[in-house]
């Protein structure tokens, strides 16, 4: 079997195909997380704390060794309000993928649970005959 026909087969299964529509929904949610963190949740909090920009906000470790108005040494920050927001941003993702894998298992399970009505077994001829025996035996 040649590498292209292996690969198009390995790429055609179900689950590599659902696995790459799933990183592209993912990327592109994950976006719109990052987007509504920073645009929507994190200025007003921003309002409360008192800075502009949460995202700015740091301490000061080492400041910064200037020369003149050049920057020799750049100042060593520790940048919390960066981290916290990339904590937000990871809680709304779980979350959120959570919520989507519960309900899917709920689904799944709905469907497990849902009663399968089998037809009755077709009896042989052989398994009718004694099933009419049966039948009249005990009527006498």
């Amino acid at each position: 079997m040649s590498f292209k026909t292996e690969l198009k087969e390995f790429l055609m299964r179900g689950s590599v195909v659902d696995m790459a529509v799933g990183i592209v929904i993912g990327a592109a949610f994950g976006k719109i997380v990052t987007s509504f963190v920073n645009d929507i949740l994190m200025p007003p909090i921003a309002l409360l704390v008192g800075d502009s920009k949460f995202v700015e906000l740091k301490v000061v470790l080492k400041e910064a060794v200037m020369e003149g108005s050049e920057i020799i040494t750049p100042a060593i920050t520790w940048n919390y309000g960066a981290f916290i927001q990339s904590v937000i941003d990871f809680l709304i993702i779980g979350v959120s993928i959570f919520l989507v894998i519960k309900a899917m298992n709920k689904m799944k399970r709905k469907k497990i649970e849902e009663p399968v009505t089998e037809a009755p077994p077709v009896l042989t001829k052989e398994e009718t005959l004694l099933t009419e025996i049966r039948d009249l035996l005990k009527v006498k």
